[in-house]
């Protein structure tokens, strides 16, 4: 006889830990199914052990540019190993805690792989090739999330063509890497890697960088990336990857003409494909679509007790919109009345350095939409906290509504930028005019009156600028 719970989520990443975490507040017994470790590819192999790299790179360019702040530091290297070393120990600890978690809130872990079948039941193999069936009284929700997408052209070796799964976990640090595409995951490690000596390229097949981003955020960090001394290859595209000999050719056809790089290692970094394999979603009949479960606004599939969230079902692949999913589906679930999320007012943030943080409509998005709009700037070279701390790079932008002063979009480069988004995200959720942001008091000198001062300039009562 299966064992029974309200609810079983499958996966435990920031979708399924948190929906787990959320339902047995609201009384539900639940179980997660885990095939490996608590916390998914976000905290175990994604979002905070590349922090944790992030940040050691930063510190090394701190030490590297000391006497920019007037101290003098001799006899210093970057230590490769210790870095890796600093992020595993990070990322381990996170899971550790997600683990306390599970044991606080009464949460059972079902280790194995899972596949769905009839009648809200899930079997579970475990590493040993032991089956047990599950039930879910409520249903069962799909986290499955996402991994490295693979190119015909760079078919992923972990050795000499690499995702950002090996990319944490290198042996030995390359001397020359190229990197395909220049998403959130491909200029993070390109600002890692250069930082700590790595000479890098990397290639884009659209015309922008950060594609996704404001066109003048994009051209920004691509100025500053190239300053710093990566090369940049846009309108570009590898159609050929030879891993022959002792490194790797890469040939890159541009509107030039085709050009053959010499490197150590190729990072692939042209997006996530879905974990849908092996589900059992054809056997119960859910429906997909392009690689995606199809939901309604709560996330329930078209079968009956199925769910789903997160990378797997359309919009941004992210692990707070998974979490918000997350809650919103158990919520649901459990008879309250949540409000579906307003995939317009998502943030998304970049941690190279400078940073990146955006939400709401480009001003491309926003003129095509029909607004008349109201467009304001503020560069981090006119803020007192910003050339203090040596990180004048960047700006502030904003978007208002002409007629009405609603606030359309925000966009961000510079320094801790990613801590600042959360004011615009806000304000948009509140419905704050342009006005109400201009006549809020920001405190000096901080960075985050940049917005205020943006917004200043997008009316015209700029003062610092």
């Amino acid at each position: 006889m299966a064992t029974t719970y309200d609810l079983i989520v499958v996966g435990s990443g920031p979708g399924g830990y948190v929906a787990a975490i959320r339902a047995s507040q609201l009384g539900m017994k639940v179980g997660v199914v885990e095939k490996a470790e608590l916390g998914g590819i976000c905290l175990n192999w994604g979002c905070i052990p590349t922090k944790a790299l992030l940040k050691s790179a930063q510190v090394f360019d701190y030490v590297n540019h000391s006497k920019d702040y007037g101290v003098d530091v001799k006899g210093f290297s970057a230590n490769f190993g210790g870095m890796i070393n600093r992020s595993r120990e990070v990322a381990n600890g996170m899971s550790k805690g997600i683990q306390f978690l599970f044991k606080k809130n009464k949460i059972d872990i079902l280790a194995g792989t899972g596949v769905l079948k009839k009648n809200k039941t899930i079997e579970v193999t475990g590493e040993d090739g032991k089956k047990t069936d599950y039930t879910a009284k409520n249903g069962i929700i799909l986290a499955t999330g996402g991994r490295s997408r693979e190119l015909p052209t760079m078919p992923i070796d972990g050795k000499k063509i690499i995702g950002y799964r090996q990319a944490m976990v290198m042996d030995k640090q390359p001397k020359k890497m190229v990197v395909v595409g220049s998403g959130a995951i491909g200029v993070e490690f390109a600002y890692f890697y250069h930082t700590i000596g790595t000479e890098v390229t990397v290639v884009e097949y659209l015309p922008n960088i950060v594609p996704l981003e404001d066109e003048d955020v994009s051209k920004q960090l691509e100025r500053t990336l190239k300053k710093s001394g990566v090369k940049i290859m846009t309108n570009s595209e590898v159609t050929k990857v030879d891993t022959k000999g002792k490194g790797c050719k890469v040939t890159v056809k541009t509107k030039k003409g085709e050009e053959i790089i010499d490197c150590d290692v190729v990072l692939s970094a042209v997006g996530i494909s879905t974990n849908l394999e092996n589900l059992g979603l054809e056997a119960t009949g859910v429906k997909t679509e392009r690689g995606k479960v199809l939901v309604d606004d709560f996330y329930k599939t078209n079968v009956d007790g199925v769910y789903a969230i997160g990378d797997i079902v359309h919009g941004p692949a992210l692990a707070h919109v998974a979490s918000a999913e997350g809650i919103i589906c158990v919520e649901k679930m459990a008879g309250h009345n949540p409000e579906p999320l307003d995939y317009n007012n998502i943030p998304g943030c970049t941690y190279c350095s400078p940073e990146i943080a955006s939400v709401g409509y480009t001003e491309k998005a926003a003129k095509e939409a029909g607004y008349d709009i109201k467009v304001g700037k503020f560069p981090f070279s006119a803020s007192g906290k910003a050339k203090a701390a040596g990180a004048s790079d960047g700006f502030v932008k904003v978007i208002f509504d002409a007629k009405y002063g609603e606030w359309l979009g925000c966009h961000m480069i510079g320094a801790n930028v990613t801590e600042m988004i959360a004011e615009a995200v806000a304000a948009r959720k509140l419905e704050t005019t342009g006005h109400e942001i201009l006549k809020a008091v920001h405190p000096h000198p901080t960075m985050s009156e940049a917005v205020m001062e943006a917004t200043a300039a997008a009316y015209d009562e700029v003062i610092h600028l």
